[in-house]
Formats: C-alpha cells, structure tokens, sequence
C-alpha cells in the first residue's frame, strides 16, 4: 500500500491551531515533531542518561511541523486540495504572524513490514569468553562450546550487544561461580542477572525502577530454562523504597552488578556497600569516559577501590572488591 506523508510546518504556538484545522476537514491522526518538546524532556530526564547521540540531537532539533499520512488513492487529490485551501484559510488568519509558514513538504512511503525488517540486523554474537547471544528467531548454526543466551529484542529493553552490557558480562564471567549470590541493579530486561545464572551462580536478584522489568525479564529467563525459584525480580527505587531494601537486606550478595548511567551509580554507592559481602565484587559500567572521573571521586569518598577500569567504544566499565 502507498502513503503520502505531508509535513505542514508551524511552531509551538501554532501546532493546536494547525492540529484543530486538520480536525475540521476529518484528518485526526497526526504525528507531532517540536523541538521544544524534545529539549524539555531531556531537560527534564537529564538524571536517567549522561550521553544523548548527536544524529538524534540533529533529527529532533529540525524545525516544528505535524505530520499527517494520506493513502495515495483516487480520493488523494481531492483531500489534498482540501488541506491546501484550509492552510490558506489559516494563514490568513494568523494577523500576528505566530503559526509559521503553514507550507507543507509531501513524501511517498510504502507500507512495508516494518515489525520484522530490523531483524536482519541483529545476528548471534559472541561476548566475552563464554558467552553466545543468540536471537530467538534464528537456529543455532552447528555446535558451540559457548553457553547461548537467547534473547528476543522486540519485548526488551536492550539485546547485550551494546558495548556497557559485554563490559560488564566479561567481568561477571570472571567472578560469578556456583556458589555466588548476584544482585543486578537497573536489571531492565534482566539480561545480566540471567546470564549469572547460565554461568552457575546460586541466585540472581534483579531490580529496576520501572516496573515493566518484572515481565519482560522472567520472559528472559523462562525463555533460556532459568529455573525461576533461583530468580527473583522487584521493581522500586533501591535508594528511597524502604521495604525494597529491607527486602534485599535479607542477604548478602557475592556480586553486585550496575549497568546504568554515572549519577545513578553515584547515588547507589552508599546502599552497594551495605548490601555487598565482605570482599565482595561490585562491577557498574554505563558510564562515559568523560564521566569517568566523577564516579572514581565518588568512589574514593566511600573508600572503594576504583583502579581497575575497562573501556571500549567511549564507554567505561569498574570491577572492584569492597
């Protein structure tokens, strides 16, 4: 099937104004690009990441339109003149010159299948020594000595391929043996705390402040044979839920594990300490080399060891004992 995007562009002010038009001549279904918006919201998250990709900088700072998809068929043109006249009627209306040039950019798409097309992107990995990260729709090509771990991206936050999380699975396949106790910090889809578990550990615990994690990684698990009496999963803020902690306090753990942002693991530290066995390990990665000195600082004001640093693609990775 054939589309027609058209871009009419406005501003801030002008978006209800254009958004109410397209309403009157039956167009409801918009899609709404402000860079406003997009400056607010990283304003306002700024806590949950410390790098944002220039390309999406540059993508999300263009100027304000709302977007509109009219299928190219025999009533197209019709419909299209209809916009064009109700985009004159506006401009007129606008005396004060606040709702931007209302000119519009058209562009052709074709319906493709878009839930599936990414797939061939994404192929088996090998991470670390140990490990095979395999997508849940393709088979395994031969035999492997590696321990696969089989993840489904479309129902998770992330695939393990990035370079924070294979930061962090070489240093856990150092550390974690039969007997370790492992708790992941910020588990999202729980990708490191199951892979503890396919690397022997005794228990994983895995938490993160989005309570979406609690399904899609015993959805993991239950995807790679994870026997879930040795999986537990919470959602809370570990730093400000009270029975959360209490919760987690029951224990020590072996190995505690971070894959977050450097403020956040700034934040945790005081709460890794009094969770972590005596001669413990506790890996946190997610932190950008220009970030680095800020989490060793914080680290050297709570008397943990941060001398032993891995790096790889401008991103940073801690392995101490405490």
């Amino acid at each position: 099937m054939e589309w027609t995007q058209i871009s009419i562009f406005t501003t801030a002010k002008g978006i209800d104004r254009v958004c109410d038009m397209l309403s009157e001549i039956g167009i409801d279904g918009v899609e709404i690009e402000d860079e406003q918006d997009f400056k607010d919201f990283l304003e306002e998250n700024k806590k949950y990441w410390d790098y944002v990709d220039e390309e999406l900088v540059k993508e999300k700072t263009k100027e304000t339109c709302v977007k509109i998809y009219l299928e190219s068929d025999e009533n197209f043109e019709k419909r299209k003149k209809e916009l064009d006249d109700a985009l004159l009627t506006l401009k007129k209306q606008d005396g004060k010159d606040e709702w931007g040039r209302l000119s519009t950019d058209s562009a052709t798409l074709f319906e493709e299948d878009w839930a599936n097309n990414w797939k061939q992107y994404f192929h088996p990995i090998e991470v670390g020594e140990k490990i095979l990260i395999q997508p849940s729709w393709e088979e395994l090509k031969g035999e492997t000595d590696r321990i696969v771990f089989t993840v489904n991206p479309g129902m998770t936050f992330g695939t393990g391929t990035h370079h924070t999380t294979k930061l962090c699975i070489e240093e856990l396949e150092k550390v974690v043996d039969s007997d370790s106790v492992v708790l992941d910090l910020g588990c999202g889809s729980g990708i490191l705390s199951i892979i503890s578990l396919l690397l022997g550990a005794k228990e994983a615990y895995a938490v993160d402040i989005d309570p979406a994690c609690e399904h899609v990684a015993k959805e993991n698990a239950g995807m790679n044979g994870v026997d879930l009496s040795k999986y537990h999963i919470y959602s809370g803020d570990v730093t400000g839920n009270a029975k959360l902690f209490e919760k987690l306090s029951e224990r020590k753990y072996d190995v505690i594990v971070a894959n977050i942002v450097a403020d956040v693991i700034i934040a945790i530290l005081p709460t890794v300490k009094k969770l972590i066995k005596e001669k413990g390990t506790f890996i946190c990665s997610g932190i950008i080399e220009e970030r680095l000195p800020d989490v060793k600082e914080a680290m050297a004001k709570e008397g943990i060891d941060s001398s032993f640093v891995k790096y790889s693609g401008g991103w940073c990775a801690i392995s101490t004992k405490i």
